[in-house]
């Protein structure tokens, strides 16, 4: 099959290459999914998509046109695609749901024990020879109420590694497992209640219709003056103008984040010698107690290695005419 991969990262090539293991015809490009770039698609059968790429109804009415008729996504993500359209055009679409959960959840962690014991602060000091702690304190995260919010895959091994640090784990979900609640000790709240009782707050959901803003003002009124927030989710899952105001007015303790809500035109670029003009995400990163990374949580041989095998084990599937175990089905179109 000829297959063009969109928003192909240097870093993820070889990966590909090694999945593919010249079965296919691949051209890669470095270009994001746009209705501009959609034309690049003429010729090829299927084509693979990142996370911040374009796959809106427009998109998909022009990449139908253009004779696709398969779009798999290395991401487990699928807010960027309309499903709805896809299947009406007759477009398969698949995903990669679980390339590795244990990746993004060791970086949620990451994240929260940098805040917390001021690591990057600290080593900006050493750095200057400046050895004085009376910055660097933090707390022990043992015994402290952590609100974990969504308790999938990545959601259920961040409470597991919490456990781990003898943390009392709440949890939100819109479907409760009893199972995994009575066997780590977890408590199912609704959203307020976790964010009333909550030292430390993880948010691991999906971005939908539901979750969009979640964590806004209303929200944060309830929390504890000094909470800690980390977001591995999406980053429409916060609105990040309610976030910064926040932070700001030292509503919040900290915040710490792998996602940026309008991260699509920036992430995975070096913008370091034209910086984007983003007044926004230049006041967020300016904050002392904020750590955004940049979507890097699945950077992992292990996850990378994942994405291109069930990427390549989908289009295998398509081109013997069977159907994949990663494709997006009308029960999950919202």
């Amino acid at each position: 099959m000829k297959i063009l991969i969109y928003s192909a990262k240097d870093f993820e090539i070889p990966f590909l290459e090694k999945a593919n293991n010249e079965e296919h015809q691949i051209k890669y490009v470095s270009e994001r999914l746009i209705d501009k770039t959609a034309r690049l698609a003429l010729g090829f059968d299927m084509i693979s998509i990142f996370s911040a790429d374009d796959a809106s109804s427009k998109v998909l009415g022009l990449l139908k046109d253009f004779g696709v008729k398969h779009i798999t996504l290395r991401s487990a993500g699928y807010d960027n695609i309309n499903l709805k359209i896809a299947k009406k055009l007759g477009i398969k679409v698949a995903h990669t749901p679980d390339y590795s959960p244990n990746a993004i959840a060791e970086h949620a962690i990451a994240l929260l024990l940098a805040l917390n014991r001021k690591l990057i602060l600290s080593n900006q000091q050493v750095s200057s020879y400046n050895f004085s702690l009376s910055e660097l304190i933090g707390f022990d995260l043992n015994q402290k109420s952590v609100g974990v919010i969504g308790t999938g895959k990545i959601g259920k091994i961040i409470t597991k590694i919490l456990k781990g640090f003898g943390c009392n784990i709440l949890a939100y979900d819109i479907s409760e497992d009893k199972d995994f609640a009575k066997q780590y000790d977890v408590k199912y709240l609704d959203l307020p209640d976790v964010s009333r009782q909550s030292d430390i707050i993880l948010l691991s959901v999906p971005l939908t219709t539901q979750t969009h803003y979640m964590i806004d003002t209303n929200l944060i009124k309830l929390m504890k003056k000094d909470v800690y927030i980390i977001n591995i989710a999406r980053g429409g899952v916060i609105n990040t103008k309610d976030m910064v105001k926040a932070l700001e007015l030292k509503r919040i303790g900290a915040y710490g984040a792998d996602v940026y809500e309008y991260e699509d035109k920036i992430f995975f670029y070096d913008h370091s010698k034209n910086k984007p003009q983003d007044s926004l995400l230049q006041t967020l990163i300016n904050l002392p107690n904020v750590l955004i990374t940049p979507h890097q949580a699945f950077a992992t041989t292990e996850a990378l290695t994942n994405i291109a095998e069930a990427t390549f084990d989908t289009i295998n599937c398509w081109q013997k005419g069977e159907p994949s175990k990663n494709e997006l089905t009308l029960e999950l179109m919202r």
